[in-house]
């Protein structure tokens, strides 16, 4: 009896064992199935998260085999295998509008018509670095030189006054000018739209300042004046070109944002007019002369050029046309469209009364430029070389170098393709708007650094915005204006100022072109006794 009991005992014991066992096991299997279903796919959180436009995927999300935290809840945030993650939207660019209310029509500016400072809000942010300017930024150190030492003062600043046009003063973000007197036709107007439009692009990044400008062509800074011991600083002038005797600062000119007068279209929408002009007609295809189209009678250089032209007696292989801008008025500029005029192999630049505006439309036609030795030089055209972005032309002897460039350019059609090339492509990449504004902006904070005073606002000067200035303009003045209205903030960071040349790589840069010069010279000497040999034998 005591036997049948332990056995009974031990029995029940073995079945409680094994039912224990397997309640362990039962568990493990459902505790491992609750595991699959949090690490994997669930096809009932499919079911459940909604599926929208952005992400919705046609393609069955795989199992994934990362780990996963037993303990997260099952949400669309963390289950990114069966719902792809929405990407984050950039944030809109903030427009700033013209606000044209009556008040404005009278010339005012509104209380706040744009933020004196502003936090980038769509910043270049890529690890890769940010791009530097190009390098004829670094005339801006050379330009400033003279005051490197003595800073600038306020006396200095307006003793310029007395041959300038305007007085410009901007304090926390706002604009004021003292107008002296009115510059030749819309010099002036656009030359401070363009300021204008560099505040709203970079607004709180234009330092306080003072300056003065004039508006016309030549130089009045003379460099050998300012040289003598007992001369004082020279007075800092801002204008639109300079030369090797001057000390003038060189600043962007008002053709960036349109020329009213000759129906000349503001930069950005005239660089991309030139752009599809080059198009049209192959360089191989084009016609094989050096072309020239404008006012001859501004200078005795350009006079000197109508000799050029073809005639019955001579040909210099040149095309030149005089042009009356009255008449071309009265035709509705049908004959003066730049954009068509690229249709020449090689195209000629001969400065007016000094530098011309036309240089950039004549470097950006994919033609080989010709230029007639120039004795001025704007803010970009110090980064160009001979031989690789236009070829030299005498200005002293103007018809035959112009005939042997031609011929030159015939017989030589891979290599003066290439010229062509490089200086359109300068002028479209090195020169479009964002590196004018970048200049402008780096120019005047480089000059600010120099002041020795802090700028107030001139008791006679006004204040201007781009709704007093664009608001009241008409016709094709306010047409230009608003083609050429920066819309807002820039979500790019201005370029990186190079460093200042340092004096070996200045006398490269110069004994390079100087060298340059002269190989021309040598060809073209070769060339007209090789010609002259030629016309003795026949």
């Amino acid at each position: 009896m005591a036997n049948k009991t332990t056995v009974r005992s031990s029995l029940t014991i073995f079945i409680a064992v094994l039912l224990f066992i397997g309640a362990i096991i039962s568990t493990r299997l459902l505790h491992s199935s609750f595991d699959i279903s949090i690490a994997g796919y669930s096809p009932r959180q499919t079911i459940l998260t909604p599926i929208t436009r952005h992400n919705y995927t046609d393609t069955a999300p795989a199992i994934s085999k990362e780990p996963e935290k037993k303990t997260e809840l099952l949400t669309s945030r963390n289950h990114t295998d069966a719902i792809p993650t929405v990407t984050k939207q950039p944030q809109k660019k903030l427009e700033i509008q013209l606000n044209c209310t009556l008040g404005n029509l009278t010339r005012t500016c509104p209380a706040s018509y744009y933020p004196s400072k502003f936090t980038d809000q769509n910043q270049y942010s890529s690890s890769s670095p940010l791009p530097t300017c190009p390098d004829y930024f670094r005339w801006i150190y050379d330009d400033l030189w003279p005051w490197r030492e003595t800073g600038i003062t306020k006396e200095m600043v307006m003793r310029a006054r007395r041959t300038a046009d305007f007085r410009l003063v901007i304090v926390n973000g706002r604009v004021y000018v003292e107008t002296y007197r009115k510059a030749f036709q819309s010099r002036d107007t656009f030359t401070l739209w363009g300021i204008l439009q560099m505040l709203r692009r970079y607004p709180g990044k234009v330092p306080d300042l003072d300056l003065m400008f004039d508006c016309v062509d030549w130089p009045v800074i003379k460099t050998d004046f300012y040289r003598r011991h007992t001369a004082p600083a020279p007075p800092p002038l801002f204008r639109y070109c300079g030369n090797d005797t001057s000390l003038d600062i060189v600043f962007p000119d008002w053709s960036f944002w349109g020329w009213p007068e000759i129906n000349i279209k503001p930069w950005e929408t005239l660089s991309k007019d030139l752009k599809k002009g080059n198009e049209k007609i192959k360089w191989t295809d084009r016609e094989p002369y050096a072309f020239w189209k404008g006012n001859p009678i501004v200078t005795e250089t350009r006079m000197d050029l109508l000799k050029c032209n073809v005639s019955e007696k001579q040909d210099w292989s040149a095309r030149i046309y005089a042009q009356n801008w009255v008449e071309e008025r009265k035709q509705g500029y049908k004959q003066s469209d730049l954009a068509s005029q690229c249709i020449h192999r090689y195209k000629i630049y001969v400065e007016g009364s000094a530098w011309s505006v036309s240089e950039k439309y004549i470097l950006a036609c994919d033609s080989v430029p010709l230029l007639v030795k120039p004795h001025y030089y704007d803010f970009y055209t110090r980064g160009l070389m001979p031989l690789q972005h236009y070829w030299p032309v005498k200005d002293n002897d103007k018809c035959r170098s112009i005939k042997h460039a031609v011929d030159w350019g015939n017989t030589h059609q891979q290599e003066a393709q290439a010229i062509g090339k490089a200086a359109s492509d300068f002028i479209q990449e090195q020169l479009k708007m964002d590196y004018v504004y970048d200049y402008m902006l780096h120019l005047l904070s480089e000059y600010s650094k120099l002041l020795k005073y802090k700028p107030t606002v001139p008791r006679k000067a006004v204040e201007l915005c781009s709704e007093a200035m664009a608001c009241p303009a008409e016709g094709v003045t306010k047409k230009f204006m608003l083609e050429s209205m920066v819309e807002g903030p820039s979500d790019a960071i201005p370029c990186n100022m190079p460093p200042p040349f340092g004096p070996a790589r200045l006398h490269s840069i110069l004994d390079r072109k100087e060298n340059s010069m002269k190989q021309v010279e040598s060809w073209e000497q070769r060339y007209w006794k090789n010609e002259s040999q030629q016309q003795r034998r026949f």
